[in-house]
């Protein structure tokens, strides 16, 4: 939203709000935050460190509401939005499309080597690695959110077989021909295996070495959901025993990927920078749907006295 927030002055005035933006890249530290939010009435939080800290002292000024901008909700402390009396939602449902998006380029990317032609021709060669055929080949789903349906129907659509996992599904409400099953069952018959679920501590560490040791050898490993559902150590382990044969990872379990990261080292990895859901499309419909929610909680949340 930072970089388009000129866009959304006019709406966000429609709703009675005035946009004051973070002057940061990324994302403020805990004590940044500290100083800066008692100053304002409503927050809109992308990745930055919602903790309870930042609660206490944004409630100790004039803060009264927040919007989690996004689905994901890893870094914010809502028990302590509870006890303090400061209503919070995030905006699920915006990005599945936008994701699955980039997933499936990912899976395509690692199945006929794109980004090692790429490089190749860059360099003065002319590179034709062999690569395999999406048809018929097995996905292990991680997650069968609004991420995840959006994933399984465009890889359905490349005549892929999907094996679902995610322990929220209604079995009822599994779109056919998906499978659905039980962690870490039948990872032994994926050719693809696709993280796009939630941090939380039960998806902490989920694919680690006891997982990895399952997996059928030569397996592609992609993770647009979140980094630590990754033990990144025992991926390069297993990306150095040819077990996972590659891949391609838009978030890491540390942002952004340090310069001395193993994973470096590994030519068959394809890297992003946690940016699978940016398009204009999607912060557009994102951010005037957090702007309508924050509002109406500032609304909720007014002094009689100052109404």
């Amino acid at each position: 939203m930072l970089g388009m927030i000129d866009s959304f002055r006019g709406n966000a005035a429609d709703l009675g709000l005035e946009l004051v933006p973070a002057k940061v890249s990324q994302t403020l530290s805990e004590d940044e935050l500290i100083v800066q939010l008692p100053h304002f009435a409503g927050w809109i939080i992308g990745d930055d460190p919602a903790t309870r800290r930042v609660f206490e002292a944004g409630k100790a000024g004039q803060l009264r509401a927040a919007v989690k901008w996004g689905i994901g909700v890893d870094n914010v402390d809502f028990e302590a939005c509870q006890d303090l009396g400061i209503p919070i939602i995030n905006t699920p449902g915006m990005f599945g499309a936008e994701v699955a998006d980039v997933a499936v380029g990912y899976v395509i990317a690692l199945a006929r080597h794109t980004f090692e032609i790429d490089r190749g021709v860059r360099a003065g060669g002319w590179p034709k690695p062999r690569g395999i055929s999406l048809a018929g080949k097995t996905v292990a789903l991680i997650g069968y959110g609004d991420i995840g349906r959006n994933t399984a129907k465009r890889l359905l659509a490349a005549d892929m077989q999907i094996i679902a996992y995610d322990p929220f599904a209604d079995p009822g409400s599994i779109d056919a021909p998906v499978q659905l099953a039980t962690w870490p069952e039948r990872l032994d018959e994926a050719d693809f295996l696709v993280v796009n679920c939630a941090l939380t501590r039960s998806s902490f560490h989920l694919v680690d070495a006891e997982a990895l040791s399952r997996i059928k050898p030569g397996v592609r490993i992609i993770n647009v959901g979140r980094g630590p559902v990754i033990d990144e150590m025992a991926l390069i382990e297993a990306l150095g025993t040819g077990r996972v044969f590659s891949a391609a990872l838009d978030v890491f379990e540390e942002e952004p990927l340090g310069a001395d990261s193993l994973l470096r080292n590994h030519e068959r990895c394809l890297f992003g920078s946690h940016n699978a859901s940016n398009t204009e499309d999607g912060v557009v419909r994102t951010s005037l749907e957090a702007l309508s929610k924050l509002s109406t909680f500032l609304q909720q949340t007014a002094d009689p006295a100052q109404a």
